[in-house]
């Protein structure tokens, strides 16, 4: 293909054929940013009434999408925090294959894009990076690639180890064969039992058209391993303030992945916090679980972000 071909204008082929979400929207009329690999990933922002005191960025799960999190972002913005999420690349209205990633790194260099251009708009302001699941495991990666530029972490319910009864030696194995000569074999979905207790969130969850229902491809559980792997070396670098909120019951991602977290970082502030019998998506659970956590998630924030203001203002 020439140099002139149209592929190699970074104006035209916006121009004369808009990309389009897969919901086929044009994404001149989405907020968007454009990742290194020239894939748009959908954004969203959520902007304090006054002046924002700190930007915080929220970092959504497997197959579901930062919509997700609009409850817990409104709450945020209340105490004039800025905070801003991404689907991320293959979720809910950003491009790439349902649920592929040729690399987990590609998560954290996005993050880190939208990050640094949110910082740049506003500078001097402490940032803070929130996940939940998958988003967790995104959030510790982000945070390691990052000593010291983030002022806190909150992870709920983070994807830190895999569970017993995934990674037997044997399905391991079996996973790393099949990436060879079907990466694209479709594994088991995400059962939707497992999400929350909350009938009503469940029923949201599955009738949502944002969220993936399909199966997990063997090519994806080979990168979620492979950030399993990374975090594993990523987590005794960390030193900066992290809560981690969790579920006694969840089934997706193993509470024992917190205990070693809280076990291995070198942070002098950390705290976890066990949510007896509750299940994985702590912000969509029994009303009195999800109070709890949005509470937790503000005071704590709340306090980090003050004491940031001090710091810097001495």
């Amino acid at each position: 293909m020439s140099s002139k071909g149209k592929g190699h204008s970074s104006r035209m082929p916006e121009e004369s054929s808009p990309k389009r979400s897969p919901q086929n929207i044009p994404y001149k009329d989405l907020p968007h940013i454009i990742n290194a690999d020239g894939q748009h990933l959908f954004c969203r922002y959520w902007k304090p009434a006054t002046a924002a005191r700190a930007l915080v960025f929220i970092a959504h799960g497997a197959g579901e999408h930062c919509g997700r999190y609009d409850d817990l972002a409104q709450r945020l913005t209340e105490l004039n925090l800025f905070v801003f999420a991404h689907d991320h690349v293959g979720h809910g209205q950003s491009e790439g294959d349902r649920m592929v990633v040729s690399d987990f790194h590609v998560f954290i260099r996005d993050s880190l894009q939208h990050i640094d251009l949110m910082k740049k708009d506003h500078p001097g302001l402490p940032v803070f990076i929130l996940g939940h699941s998958m988003g967790g495991a995104i959030s510790i990666l982000t945070a390691s690639e990052r000593l010291g530029d983030f002022s806190g972490m909150v992870l709920i319910s983070p994807l830190v180890v895999a569970s017993p009864e995934v990674a037997t030696p044997i399905k391991v194995f079996a996973a790393k064969v099949l990436n060879l000569v079907l990466p694209n074999l479709s594994l088991g979905s995400i059962d939707p039992n497992a999400v929350s207790r909350n009938k009503k969130e469940m029923e949201s969850y599955t009738s949502d058209p944002l969220v993936y229902h399909g199966g997990m491809k063997v090519s994806f559980v080979i990168q979620l391993m492979n950030a399993i792997a990374r975090i594993e070396r990523a987590l005794p670098k960390l030193t900066l303030p992290v809560l981690v909120l969790h579920g006694s019951s969840d089934k997706l991602c193993d509470i024992r992945g917190s205990y070693l977290l809280m076990d291995t970082v070198q942070s002098q502030d950390k705290t976890l916090k066990v949510y007896e019998e509750a299940y994985h998506a702590l912000h969509k659970e029994l009303p009195e679980v999800t109070t709890s956590v949005f509470t937790e998630i503000l005071t704590w924030v709340g306090q980090k972000v003050s004491a940031a203001g001090e710091t810097s203002h001495t």
